[in-house]
């Protein structure tokens, strides 16, 4: 599994995928959190020293972004016919899913990686004593982390669903949007009774904005992590399927 994770994280690296996914998503938290002018979404704007804005705008950056790297992970394997080749190596079909995860995964933290720098920046700039509140900061990284990972998963799913990578990456996007935001809405009409919280409970969002609040409760870490863990099996099962 190691060599194909690393054979799968070198070819994000070498390859223009991998260094576009990173510049535009730095860009765009960029120009959205620093450059326009909003109470909502720029850092300098707000009353208060934290990075509210960059997470409330990251997982739609996310949502855009992610599905354009996991577009290919098995759609392009079954257009150029090479996932037969997978098949015949000594690896097991868990296996493969899980380096072109964990590949996906490590792009993703390379990416988050230098918004520390916006951390690091509103703790100096803060006029308060002492600054920003790390232990919210540390929450909100791991719940944004969570939520890309989700979001790697629904990709890859979505992607073993066909060998067309623009399908695949369509398909990507709208249940990336419709577990993040698209089940809280329609809780949020209030039409479906008692049954409106459950809806919501199903809904990443939900779990999201709990964890950013800066308190970790494993009802929410259990959802993102057994969202993952479905939507893998879910890619596995589709695996599987195909070498019959």
């Amino acid at each position: 599994m190691i060599p194909l994770y690393l054979k799968e994280v070198r070819s994000f690296l070498s390859s223009v995928v991998g260094y576009t996914f990173i510049i535009i998503f730095l860009v765009a938290c960029w120009l959205f959190n620093w450059m326009i002018e909003s109470d909502d979404m720029n850092l300098i704007g707000q009353n208060q020293a934290d990075l509210a804005p960059f997470f409330k705008t990251a997982p739609y950056i996310f949502l855009m972004l992610i599905p354009a790297i996991t577009m290919r992970s098995i759609a392009e394997e079954r257009r150029s016919g090479t996932i037969e080749l997978l098949f015949t190596r000594p690896i097991s079909d868990l296996n493969i899913l899980l380096a072109k995860y964990l590949a996906g995964v490590t792009l993703l933290l390379i990416a988050l990686l230098p918004t520390l720098v916006y951390y690091f920046s509103m703790d100096y700039l803060a006029l308060q004593d002492p600054g920003m509140d790390s232990g919210v900061a540390i929450a909100s990284y791991i719940g944004l982390l969570l939520l890309g990972s989700a979001y790697v998963a629904i990709g890859i799913f979505a992607s073993a669903l066909t060998s067309n990578q623009i399908v695949a990456y369509i398909l990507a996007c709208s249940m990336c949007y419709f577990f993040f935001d698209g089940l809280f809405s329609l809780g949020s009409y209030a039409q479906f009774g008692k049954l409106d919280l459950i809806i919501k409970y199903l809904s990443l969002s939900y779990h999201y904005e709990a964890i950013n609040k800066g308190v970790l409760i494993a009802g929410d870490l259990m959802y993102c992590l057994s969202l993952i863990v479905l939507f893998l099996s879910a890619s596995l099962l589709v695996i599987k399927s195909l070498k019959k």
